[in-house]
């Protein structure tokens, strides 16, 4: 082939790019990667991965990467890293930063979940109703001192008239993954979980879920999607897609069925079961744990106030303004 018939080849190819760049609507261009750090993988956060599988996000010209930093205190350390641009976690940890005296607090933009995520499982099926006052004595496996399921849990009792510390054995020197496996070997008469470990002990008849900690609990801005103070000046914008593509999920979760909502999730499941999928969805969205909308409301941060004030987790109280903003939120759904 001549050069020049070799040149006008290359000018056709390169005109022909230039063509097909303009069709696909320039997308890639003004597309914004964030990292999400969730604190877990659970059908807790059943909106977060529906915002993904709906491609919400995508909607809204964000490609997010999604990295599971297991546990409250390694997810915040990626987030003040600057390892993880978004964190999903409990609103306690932005708490914890703040009572360390942060130049750059962590604030609290888009709720996703309203209430505690546990259930409490006995051993043994009871009969009738389930009496808070047969615990009293008995050999409890509990959440990790300063988490939220501890002191959701905790703050329970003593509405039911129950001091964790005197009218319980309580076992709270096991590691989170490990507290079902404790349990199924004979650690505790009772048990606090989290689903699905609460249903698959349900099917194989190792425990009974008799009670929610959710319920009992009340609303709580228990996960939140929350970001340094620093990254929203920097990137309101992407903060408002964020929070935009979140309330979408939230009623796309909302108006659809357990069924459904577990059909778009479980391919962040591989290894669960459809069926106790199904489950767990229902039971968390029958009891109205998942968030309808991503305000993060003050009532429910005076509730979380209270909860952390009983387990002696706080040294002042943090005002909702200060490490709470609902802007993006009320944007989202206007």
């Amino acid at each position: 082939m001549s050069k020049k018939r070799m040149g006008a080849l290359l000018l056709a190819l390169a005109l022909m790019s230039g063509l097909l760049a303009g069709c696909g609507g320039g997308s890639n261009e003004s597309t914004v990667k964030v990292t999400i750090g969730e604190v877990t993988r659970s059908l807790f956060y059943a909106p977060e991965y529906v915002a993904l599988a709906k491609n919400f996000f995508k909607e809204e010209g964000l490609e997010v990467e999604l990295t599971t930093t297991a546990g409250g205190d390694k997810t915040m350390t990626a987030l003040l890293a600057g390892n993880i641009d978004v964190a999903l976690v409990g609103s306690e940890t932005s708490i914890y930063v703040h009572q360390q005296g942060s130049d750059d607090p962590v604030i609290n933009f888009a709720q996703l979940t309203q209430t505690d995520g546990t259930f409490l499982v006995a051993r043994e099926a009871g009969s009738g109703s389930f009496d808070w006052n047969s615990l009293k004595g008995q050999d409890f496996l509990g959440q990790r001192k300063g988490g939220m399921p501890q002191m959701a849990g905790e703050f329970t009792l003593k509405k039911k008239g129950i001091d964790p510390q005197k009218d319980l054995t309580l076992i709270q020197n096991v590691d989170f993954a490990n507290i079902p496996a404790a349990f199924a070997s004979g650690t505790g008469k009772f048990v606090q979980l989290f689903e699905p470990q609460a249903s698959i002990f349900e099917k194989e008849g190792k425990g009974h879920v008799v009670a929610s900690f959710g319920v009992e609990s009340g609303k709580l801005p228990y996960t939140v999607f929350m970001t340094k103070s620093s990254f929203i000046k920097k990137n309101k914008d992407t903060v408002q897609k964020f929070a935009s593509a979140v309330y979408k999920a939230q009623q796309w979760v909302d108006a659809h069925s357990p069924e459904e909502i577990a059909d778009a999730v479980l391919p962040f499941f591989k290894d669960t079961d459809r069926e106790i999928a199904i489950s767990v969805i229902e039971r968390y969205k029958s009891q109205g744990s998942y968030a309808t909308d991503p305000i993060v409301d003050e009532a429910e941060w005076n509730n979380l106030v209270d909860v952390m004030t009983s387990a002696g987790e706080l040294q002042e109280k943090p005002a909702h303004k200060d490490l709470v903003d609902n802007s993006f939120a009320e944007n989202a759904m206007k």
